[in-house]
């Protein structure tokens, strides 16, 4: 009966580890989803950039102050925050391939030790 509780409570520690993991996991996804909504609002400010003359005025807010700001300056910000967004977007992709096997190995756990679990209870019961 010892060896029912050990794979009992190994069901129950694993449960909680593959509920974390998914937690995490739907994180990251957010956070993927955030970082492409934030890379299609840069672009979309890159391209109005490419629009505009040399010598447009250009505005940035700063708290709840409009501050004049050149437009190569602001055309090289808004480069620098898309790469920063995709390097990014790099380091979750990666972060998110690991959840993804992380939660599938101990998903594979889980079943295995649900089947270890039900043939210990099968002979018991007949």
């Amino acid at each position: 009966m010892s060896a029912a509780v050990a794979l009992q409570r190994k069901l129950e520690t694993d449960t909680a580890a593959y509920q974390t993991l998914q937690k995490d996991l739907s994180k990251a996804v957010e956070s993927r989803q955030k970082l492409d909504s934030q890379l299609q609002e840069n672009k979309l400010v890159q391209q109005e950039f490419a629009l505009l003359k040399d010598e447009a005025n250009i505005y940035k807010l700063i708290g709840p102050v409009l501050v004049k700001q050149d437009k190569p300056e602001a055309v090289t910000n808004v480069d620098k925050r898309i790469d920063f967004i995709q390097k990014e977007i790099e380091r979750v992709e990666k972060q998110l391939k690991d959840l993804q096997e992380k939660s599938e190995k101990k998903r594979m756990e889980l079943v295995q030790t649900q089947a270890a679990l039900q043939q210990q209870a099968g002979p018991a019961s007949s």
